[in-house]
C-alpha cells in the first residue's frame, strides 16, 4: 500500500539554495600583507578538512589564488549585524563592473565591522577576536566549477573562547550558538533536542 503523507509536494525553482549552514569570516592575504574578511556560508567540515564555496568573482578567492593560507572565523548568533555590515563590502579596488551597483570598496573591513584583529599562530592572516572560534588553515586543493570554486583547506590550529569549552578536546554544544545564514536570513540555534548516539558529552 502506497504511504500518504499529511504535507503536499511540489516542484520549486529556488533562487539560491542556502538551506541553512554556518556564518564563515574568511580572513585572507591582501596583495599588501593586510588582511581581508570575506563573509560566506557555503562552508563545511569533515575531520581536520573545510570545504569552501567561493563564486569566481570573490576578492577573498583571489587572495587564496596568490596566497593559499587564511582563517576560517566562526561568529556566534550575536554577531550578526556586525557581519552583515560586511555584507555589502568588498576588498577588490576598483570594485569589479559586477559588483559595482551594490558594493563599494572598503579597506579595513575590522574597523569597519567594529571587529578586533589578532595575530595568527600558523599563517599570516589575521583572526577575528570576536569569533568564538578561529580555525587557521592551508589551502590543499581548489577546483572551479560553473561559476564558483570549491576550495578544501586543512585546518593547522584551532582557537576557542574559554566560555564555549569543555576541555581541551570538546566544544561545549550547550553553550556555542553558531550564526545561521539560512534563505538569506540570520538565525541562531533553538534549544536542545537531543544528540546523537556519537557523542561524547
Amino acid at each position: 500500500m502506497k504511504q500518504m503523507f499529511s504535507n503536499q509536494s511540489r516542484v520549486i525553482q529556488p533562487s539560491i539554495l542556502y538551506f541553512g549552514s554556518a556564518v564563515v569570516l574568511l580572513s585572507t592575504l591582501n596583495e599588501d600583507g593586510s588582511t581581508n574578511l570575506t563573509p560566506m556560508s557555503s562552508a563545511w567540515a569533515l575531520g581536520n578538512r573545510i570545504v569552501l564555496g567561493l563564486g569566481e568573482g570573490s576578492h577573498g578567492l583571489a587572495n587564496l589564488r596568490r596566497r593559499p593560507e587564511t582563517v576560517v572565523n566562526l561568529p556566534d548568533s550575536s554577531l550578526w549585524d556586525k557581519v552583515e555590515r560586511l555584507a555589502p563590502l568588498t576588498g577588490a579596488t576598483p570594485v569589479p563592473d559586477a559588483k559595482r551597483p551594490r558594493y563599494r570598496h572598503v579597506k579595513d573591513k575590522f574597523a569597519y565591522a567594529g571587529f578586533t584583529d589578532v595575530p595568527s599562530q600558523e599563517v599570516r592572516p589575521l583572526r577575528v577576536g570576536e569569533c568564538p572560534l578561529q580555525i587557521e588553515a592551508v589551502v590543499r586543493n581548489m577546483q572551479t566549477a560553473e561559476g564558483f570554486s570549491i576550495v578544501e583547506v586543512e585546518a593547522v590550529c584551532v582557537h576557542a573562547h574559554e566560555s564555549i569549552l569543555i576541555d581541551d578536546r570538546h566544544v561545549d554544544p550547550v553553550q556555542w550558538n553558531p550564526l545561521i545564514y539560512n534563505f538569506r536570513h540570520y538565525f541562531g540555534l533553538s534549544g536542545q533536542l537531543g544528540k546523537t548516539f556519537k557523542s561524547e558529552t
